[in-house]
């Protein structure tokens, strides 16, 4: 015990100096921070308030600006606001101004970097910001914010980085304690077997071995506490990592054993389509294939999908598999050949007249039929087959995709009792109500519960899944760790919020900005300074294209100066073509176009330029590129990748994206601006907000919603879940071990 404190107190003394210093090291970083983010606030507040302002001061009312700072300071951090028509005139400000900030010295925060003002209430943090009109040229606001909440934040800070060490300080010395004491025991122990001449006769480690056998399960037990500790710190470290494609081969290198990973969707990733005597390659325009396609490039797995192209039978092997992609193979497909009865029931009906409808609640009444079911059940069951038929291992990682194959996993499960599933719906999840109308609702919660981990986007869909699963099944539902044990397994339900490759692909960005800018209003017979805005989707009825048109039109009619100065692309992929739905949810889409075109279009080119057919993503992120508005009207969606993509295209940062509420991506980027794609009148000052948006103002939510893109990357989506797989298999691995110790 004494030669143990003696290592322990200095250790524990040396860390507790360490964190002493580093403390106001800490404190300075955080303050700079903060004063930066502060910095970067103030100028969206003036932006924003600008107007309204120039109104009030326009009508000369003291009173009504008086009421509009005070409103204004109403935020918990906004401590003050002033108003300087010139240096020697008279500030205008809410009441808390401080008497040190007048009109004649505000050239001091101007030009000088230190922005904080000591005061009684605590340090101040003051930003003078231009606003300039006609009949103030010299004008100037003062924004003034409260950052005692930085004093508060700064005193936790120290805590947690002295509790931090000392945490450090107490796991290192315990390990270090329990090291010491066995190599002691041991050494003494060979020593002693030495002097009765066992060691001179035995191999190396016998002697120990056999007379220390009381050891071996602290050993083995102090081993694996090592190795989950060193885990665990990967984990932890994983805010850290630079996702990419070497990031991903890394986690299947070191964490999966470089096993192969299998992707099952309904959607190929590249299509061989005939035309003619050539045969064509596309990409289909898909969320789910724009989100998976750069991770098995990544990975260099299995990709099994149905077959779908007039073409896909011309070109695969003997075994149903083609290498794609075609110009630099780097993984496989595995196509599943459906005959025209199972697709038109497992696809057309159940999975996009049933399911489809009913998660997205975009008021369109779903439809179940009997022998739509028959051929859903009988379709996943024949992906279930092709599964086990890929696997190359009794234990193989098994990514499951979207709402086509809700029974999969489990079947998958039968063949393959050993296997990592995890499994991602692409699409929300109802609330429990909703979901009741399926007459197959227990089935496919069961279904979905045979993987190891369901992801959602947001959180919010997760509550959904666990509480319809509360509702309908006798499972046992852990809402602390959000786990669902059903028939002695346990599914981990987590949120995993899709995204984007980063940086994207080379071929899609050459072309600079403003030569995207001429071109597209080339093709399009438009001016070269005419205002452009994009939407980009497939023809769905819950992608809120009709809305957006109406949008388009409350903005002409309360803006009559954008007649014949802005017209809005829409770029609609045809889709699902084969359901009476989608056939009249595309005449009324052209019908729309066709009469705000006739209404709007006495000269100049037409408010709408309505464009049904497929587009490659080079072709995409060329319109990306030329817009100077992109408007994401979807009525419900799981994420929506194109807001991320357009912000992808945006290298130039400039651009406004106008994002509908009901999408994931709503909660990643609320720089957007968030709108209610069902109010017409919000969206068209949406619009106009847009149109009129200084550059400044574009580049600042621009810059801060590319950096979270940049972050939160489509690696990092698949990363994720691949390190809960890899945790996952540990903590079965330890199980299985010790079980079979104690057998």
């Amino acid at each position: 015990m004494r030669l143990s404190l003696r290592f322990v107190l200095p250790l524990m003394l040396i860390l507790a100096g360490i964190a002493y210093a580093v403390a106001p090291l800490v404190d300075r970083l955080t303050l700079n921070w903060f004063v930066r983010d502060l910095d970067i606030r103030a100028s969206l507040i003036a932006n924003t308030i600008q107007e309204p302002l120039q109104e009030r001061l326009s009508a000369g009312n003291k009173a009504k600006i008086g009421d509009f700072f005070a409103r204004i300071t109403q935020d918990e951090r906004l401590y003050a606001v002033g108003y300087c028509a010139s240096p020697t005139g008279k500030v205008l400000a809410s009441r808390s101004l401080p008497q040190e900030i007048n009109c004649a010295g505000l050239d001091r925060w101007e030009v000088t970097t230190d922005h904080l003002l000591q005061s009684t209430q605590g340090p101040l943090h003051v930003a003078v910001k231009a606003m300039s009109s006609e009949a103030a040229p010299g004008a100037r606001l003062v924004l003034v914010h409260d950052m005692s909440f930085v004093t508060r934040r700064s005193e936790e800070t120290k805590r947690y980085v002295f509790y931090l060490f000392m945490g450090l300080a107490a796991v290192v010395s315990l390990i270090t304690v329990i090291i010491a004491q066995l190599s002691w025991r041991g050494w003494m122990a060979g020593m002693r077997a030495l002097l009765r001449g066992e060691g001179l006769l035995r191999q190396p480690g016998a002697g120990m071995q056999s007379n220390l056998p009381e050891f071996k399960p602290i050993a083995r037990d102090l081993q694996r506490l090592i190795q989950e500790l060193e885990f665990d710190s990967r984990t932890r470290d994983e805010d850290q990592i630079t996702w990419t494609p070497e990031s991903l081969r890394a986690i299947l290198r070191g964490e999966l054993r470089g096993e192969d990973v299998i992707v099952v969707s309904n959607r190929e990733p590249y299509i061989h389509q005939r035309r003619g005597d050539r045969i064509e390659v596309q990409r289909p325009a898909s969320g789910l294939v724009t989100a998976l396609e750069p991770i098995m490039r990544a990975c260099s797995g299995t990709w099994i999908a149905h077959g779908s192209g007039s073409a896909d039978h011309e070109v695969v092997d003997r075994h149903d598999r083609v290498a794609v992609p075609p110009d630099n193979p780097a993984y496989q497909i595995l196509r599943v050949w459906l005959s025209a009865e199972e697709e038109a029931g497992y696809y057309y009906g159940f999975a996009n007249e049933g399911v489809w409808p009913l998660c997205h609640i975009a008021h369109v009444r779903p439809t179940f039929r009997s022998g739509d079911w028959a051929q859903y059940v009988a379709v996943n069951r024949k992906f279930a087959k092709a599964v086990a038929g890929e696997a190359k291992t009794r234990n193989p990682i098994v990514l499951v995709q979207d709402y086509h194959f809700a029974l999969l996993p489990n079947m998958i499960r039968e063949q393959l009792p050993d296997a990592i599933i995890i499994t991602f719906w692409h699409i929300p999840w109802p609330n429990p109500e909703s979901f009741a109308i399926c007459p197959w609702r227990d089935e496919l919660i069961a279904g979905l519960l045979g993987s190891s981990i369901l992801g959602f986007h947001t959180q919010f869909h997760c509550n959904n899944f666990v509480d319809t699963v509360d509702r309908f099944l006798e499972a046992r539902v852990d809402r602390d760790s959000f786990t669902v044990s059903f028939r002695g397994k346990r599914t981990a339900v987590r949120r995993y919020p899709i995204s984007i490759a980063w940086p994207p692909e080379k071929e899609l960005v050459e072309k600079s900005v403003s030569d995207c800018r001429v071109g597209i209003r080339q093709i399009n017979d438009l001016p070269p300074e005419h205002k452009l805005g994009i939407g980009v989707d497939r023809l769905d009825y819950t992608k809120g294209i009709i809305e957006r048109f109406r949008a388009i039109e409350r903005l002409l009619e309360l803006n009559p100066q954008w007649v014949g100065r802005f017209s809005f692309i829409q770029v609609a992929a045809p889709t699902r073509a084969g359901i009476e739905e989608y056939q009249h949810h595309e005449a009324q889409v052209r019908a729309m176009a066709t009469r705000i075109n006739g209404r709007f279009h006495r000269q100049g080119p037409p408010p709408i330029v309505l464009r049904v057919e497929h587009h490659e993503p080079r072709e995409v992120y060329e319109y990306f590129r030329a817009a100077d508005l992109c408007f994401v009207s979807s009525l419900h969606d799981g994420m929506n990748l194109v807001a991320k993509e357009f912000v992808s295209a945006r290298d130039d940062e400039h651009g406004v994206l106008i994002l509908s509420q009901f999408t994931g991506a709503a909660r990643e980027l609320p720089e957007a601006l968030i709108v209610n794609p069902y109010d017409a009148d919000q969206c068209a000052a949406a619009l106009q907000l847009s149109l009129t948006m200084p550059p400044e103002a574009q580049r600042d939510r621009m810059r801060l919603m590319r950096g979270l893109v940049a972050e939160f990357n489509v690696f990092r989506w698949a990363g994720r879940m691949l390190l809960d797989a890899a945790a996952m298999r540990r903590r079965s691995h330890l199980l299985d071990k010790s079980n079979r110790r104690d057998t």
